[in-house]
C-alpha cells in the first residue's frame, strides 16, 4: 500500500490540474471566509464558516482528487496492472486515495487552527474532530462511487459537480437557516448533519448527546457510498 501511495503522491505534485483543485481552490476559498469571518458570523455563525471550510476542502481537495486519480489510473490501465499483482483490491484503493486523504487532513488541520486563532477556538475540539473524520470517510466513499461512473480525468470535471456543489450548498443552507425548520430533511441530506455537528462543536450550547446523535446520518451515508462503490467501481475502461 505505501509504495502505491508514495508513487501517487509524486503524481499529484506533477499534475497541475490536480494541484489547482487540491490546493489553490480550497485554500483560496477558505482564506476568503476566514478573512471575512466577521461578515459571515453576522450572517450565520462561526460554526457555519467552519462547516463551509470543511466541505470546501473535502469536496474540492479530497473528493474531486480521488475521482480524477482513479479515472486517470483506470484509463492508462494502471489499475489493471496493479490488480494483476499480489496486492488485494482494498490495499490498492487505499494506496491510491491515501495521499489525497492525508493532504486534505493536513489542510483542514492547518486551516482550522488558523481560523481558531483568528476568530476564537471551538467549544469542543473532540466533537469537531469526529465531524471531520466522518465527513472525510463519506467523501472518500462518494469519490469511489463516482469514479465508477467517470470514464476519464476530463470527464471527472463533470461527474464531480453534483456532489461537489451539492454538499457545499447543503452546508450553506443548514449553516445559514439552521435546523429549526425541515430538520429531518436537512439532516438526511449529505453534509447536512455533519454541518450541524461542526456548528455545535464550534459554537457550543448544545448537549453532547444531541450532537453525537448527528453522527448517525453521516455514517449512514458512508455505508451508502461504500455500497454504491462496490456496485459501480470498475477496474478497466469500458469497451
Amino acid at each position: 500500500m505505501l509504495p502505491i501511495a508514495r508513487g501517487e503522491l509524486i503524481q499529484i505534485f506533477r499534475n497541475r490540474s490536480v494541484l489547482i483543485t487540491s490546493f489553490v481552490i480550497p485554500i483560496a476559498v477558505c482564506a476568503f471566509f476566514i478573512y471575512q469571518h466577521d461578515v459571515f458570523a453576522q450572517l450565520a455563525s462561526l460554526g457555519y464558516i467552519a462547516g463551509v471550510v470543511m466541505f470546501t476542502v473535502c469536496a474540492f481537495g479530497l473528493y474531486s482528487t480521488v475521482v480524477t486519480t482513479l479515472a486517470s489510473r483506470r484509463q492508462n490501465l494502471f489499475l489493471k496492472r496493479l490488480r494483476s499483482t499480489a496486492a488485494p483490491d482494498g490495499r490498492i484503493l487505499a494506496g491510491l486515495v491515501l495521499p489525497a486523504t492525508v493532504i486534505a487532513l493536513v489542510q483542514l488541520t492547518a486551516i482550522m487552527i488558523v481560523f481558531g486563532v483568528v476568530a476564537g477556538a471551538p467549544d469542543n475540539i473532540g466533537l469537531l474532530v469526529l465531524a471531520v473524520l466522518t465527513t472525510v470517510a463519506m467523501m472518500i466513499g462518494l469519490g469511489l462511487a463516482t469514479a465508477g461512473l467517470t470514464n476519464s480525468p476530463e470527464h471527472a470535471q463533470i461527474t464531480t459537480l453534483p456532489v461537489t456543489l451539492g454538499v457545499i450548498a447543503v452546508a450553506s443552507w443548514v449553516g445559514i437557516s439552521g435546523t429549526e425548520e425541515l430538520a429531518l430533511l436537512k439532516r438526511l441530506l449529505p453534509g447536512g448533519s455533519a454541518t450541524e455537528l461542526v456548528m455545535n462543536a464550534w459554537n457550543g450550547g448544545v448537549a453532547l448527546g444531541d450532537s453525537l446523535f448527528l453522527l448517525g446520518p453521516t455514517l449512514a451515508w458512508v455505508v451508502v457510498a461504500v455500497t454504491l462503490a462496490n456496485r459501480l467501481f470498475r477496474w478497466e475502461p469500458r469497451r
